[in-house]
């Protein structure tokens, strides 16, 4: 077995009601694995920037992702690690 290494923790992960009911669980496990490999999906460059700048200084850090039917949902690791939520942008 492979295992994959982490950039950061992603401490308690919670998903939204929204997101919980519209996502399939195998797009939001994969996702969460991207996510905490450093893959930020489909953020700006910007947002990119801003995450590799989030590893070194511990600041929040932000990814974008797509399910299998194109569904565009978020997931955010806060600052201090403690947490990480998959939620759609309706949500925030």
């Amino acid at each position: 077995m492979k295992i994959e290494s982490t950039k950061f923790s992603l401490g308690q992960t919670l998903i939204t009601p929204g997101a919980r009911d519209t996502l399939l669980p195998e797009d939001v496990l994969r996702s969460l694995r991207r996510h905490a490999r450093g893959d930020w999906g489909d953020c700006c460059k910007d947002d990119r920037e801003a995450n590799d700048i989030a590893l070194g200084d511990g600041s929040r850090i932000f990814s974008v992702y797509h399910d299998e039917v194109g569904t565009k949902f978020w997931i955010i690791t806060e600052a201090d690690r403690a947490s990480t939520t998959v939620l759609l942008p309706s949500e925030y």
